[in-house]
């Protein structure tokens, strides 16, 4: 055995062109994902610097980049004192930690319940009527959910009034208190059953004879889940959460526009549609890149930190 490990070592090793042209086609894969990250997000990075250029209303972005006097941090400055800073700031954050409270456990919890399913057809059954929902754009999906709350045509309010939770017709879309609380329910509605996949996978990876050895010594199904399969799959919930809280300042921008309306715009105003309107529409380009680098940056400390208490406390983080 040794003789064998001695010879390997001495066995001269294929050089680095050959090793990839055997691996051509993983190579050519991982090539195609390093193009598309480099030409969609490190190239589009040159862009910020209009954050500190004065390039609002240009009509030539390109040559404003190169042109364009420099302003220093003054669309920063004037995000901050904006008199709209503070509401959408607390809509962005608020909505996004609830989003984490809520919607970050619930396919975790769903993705055990359905590996503790035992009737192999029903559990396929479940899985795909919860994954359906993830392939329809927010677009569609949303537009069924406004019929459906509709005060003249929908079903939603007469079953709310038949079961006394309202006493007369109320339109839930223009209600901004119920806003956050809708965006809740849709989001989870649609992405309950896709965002379980990987956690489910993950328990599938878990060794059946830890389950059979804690099943002889008399632990019953809670028990093996506490013990078992959560700690199994702690390391997939940890790098998800991570991503998550870097995520706060980050909202799924077509899922509040599709539910954005004048009525609820006190509750329903992000930083993203924020962003959308000042510069889109406005082509306030200088201040909403100021706007986006503003909030990339508070991603990266947050993400930063929170690696860090992570690998404090849980011993592991992302990476």
């Amino acid at each position: 055995m040794q003789q064998e490990t001695a010879l390997t070592k001495l066995r001269p090793q294929p050089s680095l062109p050959r090793r990839l042209w055997k691996q051509w086609q993983i190579q050519f894969m991982a090539l195609c994902g390093i193009v598309f990250i480099l030409i969609f997000n490190y190239l589009p990075m040159f862009g910020i610097v209009i954050a500190f250029k004065k390039a609002d209303y240009s009509v030539n972005l390109m040559k404003s980049v190169v042109e364009a006097p420099w302003v220093g941090f003054a669309y920063f400055k004037e995000f901050i004192n904006d008199y709209q800073f503070r509401d959408i700031l607390f809509n962005t954050i608020g909505l996004n930690l609830l989003q984490l409270l809520i919607n970050f456990p619930a396919p975790i919890i769903f993705a055990i319940l359905i590996s503790e399913i035992v009737h192999k057809r029903y559990k396929k059954f479940v899985q795909s009527i919860t994954y359906f929902p993830h392939f329809i754009s927010w677009i569609v999906f949303g537009g069924i959910v406004i019929n459906m709350l509709s005060v003249e045509s929908g079903v939603v309010v007469p079953i709310l009034m038949k079961l006394g939770f309202i006493d007369e017709p109320v339109a839930i879309l223009g209600e901004a208190a119920a806003f956050w609380g809708l965006i809740i329910i849709t989001s989870i509605i649609k992405g309950l059953g896709w965002g379980s996949i990987i956690y489910l996978a993950a328990i599938t990876s878990i060794d059946p004879t830890l389950y059979e050895a804690a099943t002889i010594d008399g632990a019953g199904r809670f028990r093996r889940i506490w013990h078992i399969t959560l700690p199994s799959i702690s390391g997939t919930i940890i790098v998800f959460f991570l991503l998550s809280v870097s995520n706060l300042l980050n909202s799924s921008f077509d899922h509040i526009w599709v539910f954005q309306n004048p009525l609820n715009l006190e509750r329903s105003e992000v930083i993203d549609t924020f962003v959308y309107k000042m510069g889109i529409t406005q082509m306030r380009y200088s201040y909403t890149t100021a706007v986006g680098l503003f909030k990339s940056l508070v991603a990266l400390v947050l993400l930063v930190a929170g690696h860090l208490l992570s690998k404090r406390i849980a011993g592991r983080g992302i990476f």
